[in-house]
């Protein structure tokens, strides 16, 4: 049992509609040697994925990341994320202080985090079970994602998660102003 686990099925609906911003996804890649994983993290509207090696399976560590991850974006795209039954999101309610609410899928049913399996699925195209992670550099995991977060999806106007993600869902205001021209 999870502690201060909340069901899926009290998800607001809205989420499943996947227009409002900072809703994400996320799951463990494992690999055939014991102890290798990848955290994988999917933004619902954008679909942009984020990716980073994980020291263990372990439940403080996978927090720890995530917490990392989402301090560092604006609270607008931190609002909720959903996980599977794993006792890696044990301490889900880390993420409670940063805003974020979390909800857990039904036991056995993975469709209801459809994008990060989408999302985990299309990675194990190039990285499959039996890739011993020792092996695979920073910088190739890092290649991989960025190849996927650049790759245009018919569900987005043919547009790429990285391009939805930065143009509308990451706003930056520019407030310095340059001087008027003398001409």
């Amino acid at each position: 049992h999870i502690r201060r686990r909340v069901a899926i099925g009290e998800r607001p609906a809205a989420i499943q509609q996947r227009q409002e911003p900072g809703h994400w996804e996320a799951d463990l890649m494992l690999f055939a040697k014991y102890g290798q994983a990848i955290l994988v993290t999917h933004e619902r509207r954008s679909r942009v994925l984020v990716a980073s090696r994980q020291p263990t399976k372990g439940a403080q560590p996978v927090a720890a990341r995530l917490t990392a991850l989402f301090t560092a974006l604006p609270p607008a795209l931190r609002r909720t994320i959903t996980f599977d039954n794993g006792t890696e999101f044990a301490y889900h309610y880390q993420l409670h202080p940063l805003g974020m609410q979390t909800f857990f899928c039904d036991p056995h049913a993975p469709w209801q985090k459809g994008g990060i399996e989408n999302g985990i699925g299309r990675m194990r195209r190039t990285l499959p079970r039996k890739t011993d992670l020792a092996t695979l550099s920073t910088r190739r995991l890092l290649a991989l994602v960025r190849a996927y977060n650049h790759t245009p999806r018919k569900c987005l106007g043919y547009e790429t998660p990285a391009e939805v993600f930065t143009r509308d869902l990451l706003h930056f205001k520019c407030d310095s102003t340059f001087p008027l021209s003398r001409e």
